[in-house]
């Protein structure tokens, strides 16, 4: 091997050459047989004492002498001031005081405010969703059912009826140094506040509407006017939603109250059964009045017509009249006896023909012409005929 010995010595050794004092040992200094042949762990008083020399060497006169107290107090300087290092988590916002006067709002990450007792900190949740029950209380542990209470319940419309509302508001902290330092309870204020805007607007509504369609409006209306008050207050509060549990009679006349709506559910649907019966009839006549309008208006200008188509007529005739009485007298007598002798039945005997004179003029002679014999159907074609 290349690390043998050289010298024509005899033992060999390692590249390090032999061990003083003859005897295989390793580089470190450990015999081969000296159980394990594996690194051992650093004697840690060893590391003990040679720290201590180090120490008397920085701090020649112990920690009693002026370097040794600057030292001390060095150290401890330090660790003071990282103990303002603080974290904010995701969900938290940091409200920093500076001798208790809140001086910032910081956000969530790694931010550092001077130690204690300069400043202090607060970490408060604020995403966290919280809930106010308004009208009632929800059933816990120890109540099996919820409790209703009407002195935060019952209201009065705008039409002066009283209804009973139970709802729920949730919020969260938006600004968490208003939260903690501007208002202080910010529980009960949200409470009162919730009511009261409730209150103003179910103030400003029916009975019948605030019971039936307008619930959505009445939530949308109460958050709105809830988040203006606490924004006045600078509770540093977002409403998240107000939700409508109940909205009811109150409950000693409730039963009267179902007694009026289904009235008024009838007198709507008589109502709306005379409102389909005039569209169907109103129609009707009028349709009914401009046909016989539009027939007058037709037999009036046909009678007018006629009437005027007569008088031209007549004028025409006397036009020719006076011009030729004779031959317009005798146009008119035929024309006459036309018309009249049109629709009858007529025998015309020439008076001059023979045997004319031995005629009964009172006979029956329109009796003794024959009957007309019926036509024969045309035969169909392809069919023979007899």
């Amino acid at each position: 091997m290349p690390w043998t010995n050289q010298g024509g010595g005899g033992g060999g050794g390692g590249p390090w050459g032999p061990p003083p004092g003859g005897g295989g040992q390793n580089p470190w200094g450990r015999p081969p047989g000296g159980g394990g042949g594996g690194p051992q762990p650093p004697d840690l008083e060893d590391l003990l004492r040679r720290g201590q020399d180090r120490l008397r060497r920085a701090v020649p006169g112990g920690f009693g002498s002026g370097r040794g107290i600057a030292l001390v107090l060095g150290v401890l300087a330090l660790l003071w001031l990282a103990s303002g290092i603080y974290r904010v988590e995701y969900n938290e916002q940091g409200v920093v005081l500076r001798f208790g006067e809140w001086v910032r709002t910081e956000q969530p990450g790694l931010n550092y405010h001077l130690p204690a007792p300069i400043e202090t900190v607060y970490l408060p949740k604020v995403t966290a969703v919280n809930r106010i029950e308004v009208g009632y209380r929800s059933a816990s542990e120890g109540r099996r059912s919820e409790r209703d209470v009407q002195d935060e319940s019952l209201m009065l419309t705008g039409d002066e009826n009283i209804i009973d509302i139970d709802f729920t508001v949730f919020w969260r902290i938006k600004d968490a140094g208003q939260f903690l330092f501007m208002i202080r309870d910010p529980e009960g204020t949200v409470k009162v506040a919730a009511e009261s805007a409730m209150r103003e607007v179910i103030g400003r509504t029916e009975l019948q509407p605030a019971l039936t369609e307008a619930r959505q409006q009445t939530e949308q209306a109460t958050q709105r006017l809830l988040q203006t008050m606490l924004d006045e207050y600078k509770a540093g509060i977002e409403v998240m939603q107000v939700q409508l549990q109940k909205a009811d009679p109150p409950a000693p006349v409730i039963d009267a109250f179902n007694d009026v709506q289904r009235a008024r559910a009838d007198r709507e649907r008589l109502r709306n059964e005379a409102e389909a019966y005039r569209n169907d009839i109103i129609p009707r006549a009028r349709g009914e009045s401009e046909r016989l309008i539009q027939e007058a208006s037709a037999y009036r200008e046909q009678i007018v017509s006629l009437a005027q188509g007569d008088a031209d007529r007549f004028r025409k005739v006397y036009e020719a009249y006076a011009q030729a009485k004779d031959v317009t007298a005798k146009r008119m007598y035929l024309e006459t006896m036309e018309e009249i002798l049109r629709g009858s039945n007529k025998v015309i005997i020439d008076g001059n023909a023979q045997g004319a004179q031995g005629v009964v003029p009172y006979l029956p002679l329109n009796q003794l012409q024959p009957a007309p014999q019926p036509q024969p159907a045309p035969a169909k074609p392809g069919q023979q005929t007899r």
